[in-house]
């Protein structure tokens, strides 16, 4: 009689709160605070209250945080205010760095451009796009010429050395919203008829060139992570089918530890990443003049409300997952011990938080010791528009 064959035993999910390993570090568990902008950077450079804000949730249990947003380039902020890579940031990024290890937690630095998301009025500077458009807040942002895109490679490549210099562990690279680079995979976005445009090989070419450079530059020295759009959530933007051929080249080139799986674009659905009421009104008010005359007018048609649910992205990360080797790290709606032990048996090696930690800093540790316990996040995303002032949960820490 022919014997079955036997399967292969299912492998246990690994337990979210145990060490492991991203790349050539190992952290001392597999939930990351997500890189969401501080507001606490006045001057572009580090200040305590900056260190503060990633000493809480370093204190309070998770196994990476990660600095937003750290510009690769003057023009590449999304406001003056923004940290951006270059020596003098240096002392005040060490600070930082050592204060978070003194935790026992690792930190991670995003590195990016933001493109057409850049406030050039703000900067002073021209902001950048794959070609020539005129921005939603009537500013146009200039095509990127060759040159310019070979200095913004350079540039994420030497923002990588002076990260490692300044002590983090890791790096992020911003390949989402429709920043620059995320910008240059969007068929909407991207009208270039050299090799950075065209089919998704030539929109896909920016984002390889930098994470090769950066690569290049740390080596093994740094993890190395991107946060990649799985959907634009725009009509004629990059779609999943689209993504998942990025990610697999991405992967295919070595350059990566991980990805970071997202969704929206800062430039024309940002809701359609946060989930949630939509606070039209608090985002008119972080405004003044015509921008929030604007915004209360028409401000609904931008910031376009979309349903909370637990582990929105999952769906659309399932399709990531089933064509990829690499660890990917699954967001959006991971605020309790259920969620993040589905995105576990799921095959995610990483989970990612945000707002539930700026309502709660001390979440991860509470879920540890009591994995009953439950997030008091209502998305009601009103923190959203205090990354212009100081970023808080609304609820709690209202404007002075």
């Amino acid at each position: 009689m022919a014997t079955a064959a036997r399967r292969p035993a299912p492998v246990a999910a690994p337990d979210v709160f145990a060490p492991a390993d991203l790349g050539p570090i190992r952290l001392r568990n597999r939930v990351i605070k997500s890189a969401t902008f501080e507001g606490r950077t006045p001057k572009a450079l580090v200040t305590d209250e900056l260190i503060d804000y990633h000493l809480a949730p370093a204190a309070g249990g998770v196994g990476m945080t990660t600095v937003a947003y750290c510009a690769v380039a003057p023009e590449g902020r999304t406001d003056r205010r923004q940290i951006y890579m270059r020596p003098e940031a240096l002392p005040g990024l060490r600070r930082l760095t050592d204060a978070v290890h003194a935790t026992g937690a690792a930190v991670s630095a995003q590195l990016g451009h933001a493109g057409p998301v850049a406030n050039s009025a703000s900067n002073r500077l021209p902001s950048l796009a794959p070609t020539r458009r005129v921005s939603p807040f009537g500013s146009v942002t200039q095509g990127a010429t060759v040159a310019d895109l070979e200095r913004i490679v350079k540039a994420h490549a030497e923002a990588a050395r002076l990260a490692a210099e300044a002590g983090f562990d890791a790096v992020e690279l911003h390949f989402g919203h429709n920043y620059l680079a995320s910008a240059f995979f969007s068929p909407k976005l991207n009208r270039r008829k050299d090799g950075y445009g065209g089919a998704v090989a030539g929109r896909a070419r920016f984002a390889r060139e930098i994470a090769g450079a950066v690569r290049a530059e740390v080596g093994g020295r740094l993890a190395i992570l991107a946060k990649l759009n799985m959907d634009d959530g725009v009509k004629g933007g990059l779609g999943p089918d689209e993504s998942v051929q990025v990610a697999r080249w991405l992967e295919e080139d070595g350059t990566l530890d991980a990805l970071v799986l997202t969704c929206g674009s800062s430039l024309l659905n940002p809701m359609y990443l946060f989930r949630g009421d939509a606070p039209v009104t608090e985002f008119a008010n972080a405004f003044k003049g015509v921008t929030r005359l604007g915004l209360k007018m028409v401000g609904s048609r931008f910031l376009k409300a979309y349903p909370y649910e637990p582990l929105y992205m999952l769906d659309l990360a399932r399709q990531f997952r089933a064509e990829l080797t690499m660890p990917l790290v699954l967001l959006g709606g991971v605020t309790d011990k259920a969620g993040m032990d589905t995105a576990m048996a799921e095959g995610f090696q990483f989970v990612a938080m945000a707002r539930a930690l700026l309502r709660e800093p001390d979440l991860v540790e509470r879920l540890r010791k009591d994995p009953t316990t439950t997030s008091l996040c209502i998305h009601c995303n009103k923190c959203m528009p205090t990354i212009y002032s100081r970023s808080r949960c609304a609820l709690i820490e209202p404007e002075a």
